[in-house]
């Protein structure tokens, strides 16, 4: 029998990082963009409810990814797309895979999968280390 721990890195991406990538999209959709929360609500397909807890810092904070360079433009580019209108839904997924590969590279998410399975040897483990390739083939 295979001793593996049946916490997937993307289970604790969804709790972890999606969120933080949303709230710093919608910083940015607020604030360089000057739109309302309704509208980002409407651009990102989420409530205004989750845009007003985005802001607050009540949601998407549990990974602090605002102050890693790397992401940056890729949340830039992410924005940009969703504000012209011209967003293919390949690219954008491509720009949010990228942010996320980043955030694992950083082992930000170690203490969160460790938290999740007690099992898990975050010093061992090395799985987002060593998987940080793009989306794209």
């Amino acid at each position: 029998m295979v001793k593996n721990h049946l916490i997937l890195p993307c289970e604790i991406a969804v709790k972890s990082v999606i969120p933080a990538i949303k709230a710093t999209i919608a910083k940015e959709l607020l604030e360089t963009y000057g739109l309302k929360q309704k509208q980002v609500a409407e651009i990102l397909g989420i409530s205004q409810s989750a845009v007003s807890k985005y802001t607050r810092k009540v949601r998407g904070y549990v990974i602090k990814i605002d102050n890693i360079d790397e992401i940056q433009p890729l949340i830039s580019e992410m924005t940009h797309l969703l504000v012209n209108g011209k967003c293919q839904r390949a690219d954008f997924i491509d720009l949010f895979c990228k942010t996320c590969i980043i955030v694992r590279s950083k082992s930000l998410m170690c203490p969160f999968c460790k938290k999740a399975d007690s099992k898990i040897r975050t010093t061992e483990c090395g799985f987002c280390l060593t998987h940080t390739t793009s989306t794209k083939p």
